[in-house]
């Protein structure tokens, strides 16, 4: 069964009600979506990303390449541990938070830069979870010595279709400011 994805992306200027629905606004000129500079953001504004599904088999052949352990490769040997059953690794969750935040959970112009941060896994990803990422900027910091960009700290968190939070994160990123006119 595949997901059905709906995009929420933030509207520069309204703070923590700043969500529009229908897609990712586009440029002025139309030529693709919005990306938002240090400058469009504000403190309160929030992010939604699209959905990603996961399987029996990505939790596998993602665990037998990068986390090899019995709970993210087997059933019958996950049933007796605290898992209590097959659970995706939390580095396989991490990436694909970062897979759904790339493709407009959080459209920062420069890309999603990191230069820090922490990050849990309060419960394990299971098999058939739908997983989105809804994020909100807690912090924006100029930079005084670069001032061509600056700080923006993001607290994620990845949360299944029960409503479950499976990865809570706060990301230090850093974002440039908007080109000057000429």
């Amino acid at each position: 069964m595949a997901a059905v994805a709906v995009r929420l992306f933030a509207v520069p200027g309204r703070g923590r009600k700043a969500l529009s629905r229908g897609g990712a606004p586009t440029a002025k000129n139309g030529a693709g979506p919005t990306l938002f500079y240090l400058d469009d953001l504000e403190v309160g504004q929030r992010f939604v990303s699209g959905s990603h599904e996961l399987d029996a088999a990505q939790i596998k052949a993602f665990a037998g390449q990068f986390d090899p352990q019995p709970f993210h490769l087997d059933e019958a040997a996950a049933e007796n541990t605290m898992f209590g059953g097959l659970a995706a690794s939390g580095w396989h969750t991490a990436a694909i938070t970062m897979k759904l935040m790339v493709e407009g959970g959080a459209p920062l112009a420069g890309g999603l830069i990191g230069a820090g941060g922490e990050l849990r896994w309060p419960r394990p990803t299971r098999p058939d979870d739908r997983l989105h990422v809804e994020s909100e900027i807690i912090e924006i910091a100029p930079s005084r010595s670069r001032p061509e960009r600056g700080m923006v700290t993001v607290r994620s968190e990845t949360i299944n279709q029960r409503g479950e939070v499976v990865q809570a994160m706060t990301a230090k990123l850093v974002v440039p400011r908007r080109p000057a006119a000429g």
